[in-house]
């Protein structure tokens, strides 16, 4: 037999799998959802998270007040349409790099994917990070361990109950306020967060009911919904399969090694059956039945497998990070064609992303028709009216220079040719051209814009 907890190898030597208190964790017979109570684990894998966890929070949180070439390292200031990455500024012009983004994005997912499984959701995801190293640490602090909140839970409603409950659902809502606010501040700015909370709400109407909004679907999600974000909602845990093949490497039961299951002493395989795979699952379910949706690569059932396997004297690894092929026995390849097939994509999207951002502008210079009459004739002339727009890319001001060329004989009124624009400030030049009517159609209009300070150049052009 085994110890009741992989955090308590001296207690009593109880069959986890008999225990009523813990028998309500499973799926019900209609398939309606239980409550989960997964238990505590200790080992090489949780100790990773241990670390990992804070340091995440940290960086999630640290993010949008620290600041890089003066500005926040990230804020999508959606209302002035200004991006800060980095120390790279962009505005509402520069959205088609997005595209890029997202998409490098989701092909380092795919290789990350095709490589190791889901690691990023059982290591680096939000949900996971804040559920687990924020989340169900209060529970257990005002609740105690998972087989005690489940006796709890057994027992019905009591009043030492009632108070613990409300004690942690007063955390949770206070700890999902601060991670709203903090989640704001990628669109506020820090500085303009604080700004609000002293503020009176009313007079930042938006940002304090989309502050409460956040922190309510925070606390429903965190306090409730849970597991069912990564099995209902969350696509990528739904693109895994179409991911994954033979040699991705996931966690995994051996089965060769543990069928048939039964106790320590027995001719059977090495799998006990004491269910503690699966009572450590943050999804409940049993990685025996090998991969499964619902499976986060959290590695819980491996630590607690291990911790069993040394307490009953055999060798550790029976559940592991392998591939199928290597489960099976079989040769694994790192490096496949699929691979070689996402590695490419991503690569050509990094190159497009890298190339665009290297070759674009600090500002952007067009000429446009005016948008009331563009044209009409005044006798043996033909005037046309048009609208320089020079639109400021940068942090800091620039000047301008302006000028219109345009055909032989025809007159150009530009009223300005030098521009000063401030900080992401964007502006029009109304400009006129007259010529001889035995001339229109015959040429074109062109706008050279010079930014001073860096010597670049945009050129535009009409036809008159």
């Amino acid at each position: 037999m085994v110890s009741t907890s992989p955090t308590e190898p001296s207690a009593p030597v109880v069959p986890v799998h008999d225990d009523p208190a813990l028998l309500s964790r499973a799926l019900r017979t209609d398939g309606r959802r239980v409550k989960m109570h997964p238990l505590e684990t200790s080992g090489r894998f949780s100790r990773v998270q241990v670390f990992l966890f804070p340091a995440l929070i940290a960086f999630y949180a640290v993010l949008p007040w620290v600041n890089v070439g003066g500005h926040p390292a990230v804020l999508i200031d959606i209302p002035n349409r200004r991006f800060f990455l980095f120390g790279l500024t962009f505005n509402s012009t520069d959205f088609y790099l997005a595209f890029f983004v997202l998409s490098g994005i989701g092909f380092s997912l795919f290789v990350v994917s095709a490589l190791f499984g889901r690691v990023w959701c059982g290591y680096a995801c939000p949900q996971t990070v804040y559920l687990e190293g924020v989340y169900r640490k209060i529970e257990a602090l005002m609740e105690g361990p998972a087989r005690k909140r489940a006796q709890r839970e057994a027992g019905g409603w009591t009043l030492d109950r009632l108070a613990r409950l409300a004690v942690k659902h007063a955390l949770f809502l206070a700890v999902s306020f601060v991670v709203a606010h903090l989640f704001i501040a990628y669109f506020a700015s820090a500085e303009g967060v604080l700004a609000m909370i002293r503020q009176n709400p009313a007079e930042n109407l938006t940002p304090f009911l989309w502050a409460w909004g956040t922190t309510l679907l925070l606390y429903f999600n965190f306090a409730w919904f849970r597991e069912q974000l990564c099995i209902v909602l969350c696509p990528y845990g739904r693109l895994q399969g179409a991911l994954y093949d033979a040699d991705t490497i996931t966690v995994g039961y051996d089965t060769r090694r543990g069928e048939p299951r039964g106790k320590k002493g027995s001719t059977t395989g090495d799998c006990v059956d004491c269910r503690k795979c699966v009572l450590v699952c943050p999804t409940g379910i049993d990685i025996r039945n090998g991969n499964q949706l619902e499976c986060v690569g959290c590695a819980h059932c491996i630590d607690a497998c291990d911790d069993v396997m040394v307490q009953v004297g055999r060798a550790t690894g029976l559940i592991r990070y392998d591939s199928l092929a290597g489960l099976e026995g079989r040769a694994r390849r790192f490096l496949r064609p699929r691979l070689y097939g996402y590695l490419v994509a991503a690569l050509a999207g990094l190159a497009a992303l890298t190339t665009a951002v290297s070759v674009r502008k600090s500002f952007d210079a067009a000429l446009l028709r005016a948008q009331a009459n563009p044209r009409e004739r005044q006798g043996d002339l033909v005037i046309q009216r048009f609208v320089v727009h020079v639109n400021s890319k940068s942090d800091e001001p620039r000047t301008f220079e302006i000028s219109l060329e345009a055909p032989a004989g025809a007159e150009v009124i530009l009223p300005m040719k030098t521009l000063e624009l401030q900080p992401f400030e964007s502006r029009h030049v109304p400009a006129i051209v007259s010529l001889p009517f035995e001339k229109s159609g015959s040429g074109v209009l062109k706008l050279r814009t010079v930014e001073k300070e860096s010597g670049k150049s945009r050129e535009s052009q009409l036809p008159l």
